[in-house]
């Protein structure tokens, strides 16, 4: 069957083709004043003091964690074996980075509703062995940071964001990925906006954001201030700091490119976001009462990534069914991220510890899924939804 209604389209248009043609007329591709110029707007619009690009929101997470590691806080300050509460729906590079870190990873359940954290079982989750939350905004929809913070109290835990489902969702009007110590965004082709491939992080705290600089790129020092919390004092003579390694980095440097994009692309995001909640205020109009399944429950104001059907628990229908009826009309749609994300043969690599049961996250594994949401006004699909296995 041929596609109707997709799960992703471009938002580009003349002004991302000049953004490409002002770095081919340059000469510069690799990582320079352009990105520098999208970091500098993306902390701006984003209410943020420092922001860091890189290749993917995926690597967006790995550097989280890797400042993390290195820094010299010991407040922020995690190391191998220390316990990170993760919820147990998300992407597959929420998770890798905390792994690769040597951390143990207690999976939590998530809420059937809003498909973020069941918060009671948040709260009992924690004990005296948690030194961190990773807290992961699913399908543009914002976590209830003040039920988290009440949750957290007086505890010395580190809250950290995968917020790359979620650019432009908001709580308490403060923009989500900003409400831990770090937060991280995808600028991935099917996210809210696009630079090909991007991701980038956004920190208040000065010393983690040299942390980030330098691992980017190589654990080098050449992109660090003269005046850093590092080094402290670099030297003056660039030939000595071009090549003078600190810190166990990477290369995760995006490419100009993509900061010239992203430039263009953050100037339509305030429209993008309100052309996708349009299309949400519709879809909850239309479906919030279908007989056949449930939509997600909005925490804040969310950026309505895409929209997810679950399965009611008194309706006899398997997702097969449904999965068909949605392709036959058109539909792309995919699992819902990840579903369970215990359930996974990778699982046996990590070391990690399961609270409870994930009642909530096997039920969405084997009777949710999710359907595209855009920009643009889709009442057709919308209207299909509505009148989908009545």
């Amino acid at each position: 069957m041929s596609v109707r209604f997709p799960l992703a389209t471009s938002s580009w248009d003349q002004k991302e083709l000049d953004a490409i043609q002002r770095v081919v007329a340059s000469d510069r591709y690799s990582m320079g004043n352009e990105v520098a110029d999208f970091e500098q707007r993306f902390a701006d619009y984003f209410g943020s003091k420092y922001a860091v690009m890189v290749n993917s929101g995926s690597s967006a997470n790995l550097l989280m964690t890797a400042a993390l590691a290195f820094t010299k806080n010991p407040h922020y300050k995690l190391s191998r074996g220390d316990e990170i509460i993760v919820p147990a729906v998300s992407w597959s590079t929420t998770y890798y980075p905390l792994n690769q870190y040597g951390l143990h990873l207690k999976f939590v359940d998530i809420d059937l509703e809003t498909l973020n954290y069941d918060l009671e079982a948040l709260e009992a989750a924690i004990s005296d062995k948690t030194r961190a939350i990773m807290v992961v905004n699913l399908l543009g929809n914002p976590n209830d940071f003040d039920e988290i913070k009440r949750i957290i109290g007086e505890r010395e835990i580190v809250v950290i964001e995968d917020n790359c489902e979620s650019m432009g969702a908001t709580f308490g009007g403060k923009q989500a990925g900003t409400f831990g110590v770090m937060g991280s965004f995808s600028c991935f082709f099917s996210h809210h906006i696009s630079t090909m491939e991007g991701g980038v992080v956004v920190t208040d705290d000065e010393e983690l954001y040299h942390v980030m600089l330098v691992l980017r790129a190589h654990g080098w020092t050449r992109n660090l201030p003269k005046f850093n919390q590092v080094t402290g004092e670099k030297s003056d003579d660039p030939f000595e700091e071009s090549f003078r390694f600190v810190l166990p980095g990477y290369n995760l440097r995006p490419l100009e490119m993509s900061g010239a994009l992203g430039i263009e692309q953050l100037e339509k995001l305030p429209a993008l976001i309100e052309g996708r909640r349009a299309n949400a205020a519709l879809v909850q109009a239309q479906l919030s009462d279908h007989p056949v399944f449930m939509i997600q429950k909005e925490i804040g104001a969310a950026s309505w990534f895409g929209f997810s059907l679950v399965i009611r628990p008194e309706v006899d229908v398997a997702r097969a069914d449904l999965v068909k009826a949605l392709v036959a009309a058109g539909f792309e749609c995919r699992p819902i991220v990840a579903g369970n994300f215990a359930r996974n043969e990778v699982m046996q690599y990590f070391d990690y510890s399961i609270h409870q049961d994930l009642k909530n996250a096997d039920y969405i594994d084997q009777h949710g899924l999710f359907v595209g949401n855009h920009h643009y006004p889709i009442p057709e699909a919308v209207e299909a939804l509505s009148q989908m296995m009545r």
